[in-house]
């Protein structure tokens, strides 16, 4: 089983055209990717095949080991 739950249900999350979706529950979840540091939610950004994690807050790049991620129904 991957990672990616239903915060409702913890059924397996789908990928649908614009974000995570529960085939179970029939809703939209939303992906929150938090610093590990000082927890505001960070950015994501996506270059040449790799992502990476950027911190507005703290200012630095955080690595995707170390990054707390929470899915939130919509």
């Amino acid at each position: 089983m991957s990672d990616n739950v239903c915060p409702d249900c913890q059924s397996e999350l789908s990928w649908k055209d614009d974000g995570y979706y529960c085939d179970f529950c029939q809703h939209t979840v939303k992906k929150h990717v938090f610093c590990p540091d000082c927890e505001h939610e960070m950015e994501k950004l996506q270059a040449c095949g790799s992502a990476s994690y950027f911190c507005n807050f703290c200012n630095e790049l955080k690595s995707k080991s170390r990054i707390t991620i929470r899915f939130e129904s919509v």
